[in-house]
């Protein structure tokens, strides 16, 4: 008998963890090339946009995996749902990160292990995928933030 719980994203449709990549599945005006995320069903947005404002002009996009810290904060508290916190709540980072292709901002949490004291703005990160919360069948997944090197250096002093 297998302890193995299968894993299953958070928010379905927002992510992919195929191929061992994980990416933001937004998506992309194909008039202008405006990205969106969370995806955008209705029209593009963009003002200066010449396709059509019908939908038809928005196609899946899978984002960029890398980017670098926009901003970065502590939640020391547990959210409200209809957010699923573990039990009992573990303080956790979030970062605002600026998508390498896209240069749009996106928030998510930061892997844990990882605390405020190891961001930096401008630090390079990529995403991967991490347990958000898990019942008595699953583990729910969502994407997250690690980084790609510590911001105190080689020698771990401060900088």
């Amino acid at each position: 008998m297998s302890t193995t719980k299968r894993r299953r994203p958070a928010i379905e449709g927002w992510f992919t963890a195929g191929d061992g990549q994980v990416r933001l599945l937004g998506t992309r005006c194909t008039s202008c090339g405006t990205p969106y995320f969370p995806r955008n069903e209705l029209a593009c947005r963009n003002p200066r946009c010449t396709g059509p404002k019908d939908g038809s002009e928005l196609q899946e996009h899978a984002l960029s995996g890398r980017g670098r810290i926009w901003s970065y904060a502590d939640s020391r508290y547990k959210p409200p749902p209809p957010y699923i916190s573990p039990d009992p709540f573990r303080p956790y980072a979030v970062a605002a990160v600026e998508l390498e292709a896209e240069r749009m901002v996106v928030l998510g949490q930061v892997a844990p292990g990882h605390t405020v004291d190891d961001l930096a703005v401008g630090m390079e990160v990529e995403l991967t995928e991490g347990v958000l919360y898990e019942d008595d069948e699953a583990e729910y997944t969502t994407w997250m933030w690690i980084p790609k090197r510590s911001p105190r250096g080689a020698s771990g002093a401060s900088q």
